[in-house]
């Protein structure tokens, strides 16, 4: 009878461990692609433009999204008057497009990124929720996008797991055509 009510109270530890485990794992993972730039006091601006783009929900989602996240000193490379221009609500559909132009539908983690530039040749064109493409590629060992119009942004930063996707930084804005 003892050994019996060992095996049981054993067996209920085990499970117990496993449950609390699944909880305070879930717990980190909730963070949101929003959050973590929410969290980010490089990515106030990104932050504000996605507010005033009402892309908050959205990105809270379940996704999975792949978000390359411009830090504010991106946004200050931008000539004079763009970003408070964008910010007007006169402006939230092309304000959505600009960052709907940052987000890939999808977990692409950067051995992803670097697994598609290798098969591709050196670069891989990724599709984004905007509609348009955005270019990966390598350069002195880091990855470099390319938008639609030549202009080139850094990734700074890789690989800021969220619960629903991943977050790279990048150093510079990426515009759609």
């Amino acid at each position: 009878m003892v050994l019996k009510l060992n095996k049981m109270k054993a067996t209920f530890l085990a499970i117990a461990a496993i449950v609390l485990a699944g909880v305070f794992s879930t717990a980190s993972a909730q963070k949101t692609v929003v959050d973590i730039a929410v969290g980010s006091k490089d990515h106030s601006t990104l932050v504000a433009a996605v507010k005033a783009a009402g892309l908050v929900e959205t990105l809270q989602g379940a996704g999975p999204f792949t978000v390359f996240a411009p830090v504010n000193s991106a946004f200050a490379k931008l000539p004079a008057g763009t970003v408070e221009t964008l910010l007007k609500p006169e402006n939230k559909a092309t304000l959505t497009k600009v960052l709907t132009y940052h987000v890939i539908a999808g977990n692409l983690d950067a051995a992803a990124v670097l697994k598609a530039i290798k098969d591709g040749g050196g670069k891989a064109a990724v599709k984004t929720v905007s509609g348009g493409t955005l270019t990966a590629s390598l350069k002195d060992g880091k990855v470099i996008l390319t938008d639609e119009n030549g202009g080139v942004a850094t990734v700074v930063a890789a690989d800021i797991k969220a619960g629903n996707g991943v977050v790279h930084v990048i150093d510079t804005v990426v515009l759609p055509k």
